[in-house]
């Protein structure tokens, strides 16, 4: 599996690239798995978010892409 980052630089270039991994944070009993998303724009913006699950990334993603349309 490929990281999404190296040294802190996301590795999502490709225009209309995605990329996910889950990941745990916390400690003790408050850990908890998140989700980090990645998604590159066909206009080379890129859209980052982290969220419980990978639905939930692609539903903030989809309300992203309709604040673009409307600009």
């Amino acid at each position: 599996m490929t990281n999404m980052t190296v040294n802190g630089v996301t590795t999502t270039q490709a225009c209309g690239q995605e990329q996910h991994e889950y990941y745990m944070s916390g400690t003790g009993r408050r850990r908890k798995r998140r989700c980090s998303y990645d998604y590159r724009h066909t206009d080379g913006e890129l859209f980052s978010c982290t969220k419980s699950n990978l639905e939930e990334c692609k539903a903030a993603k989809d309300a992203w892409l309709k604040t673009k349309e409307v600009a």
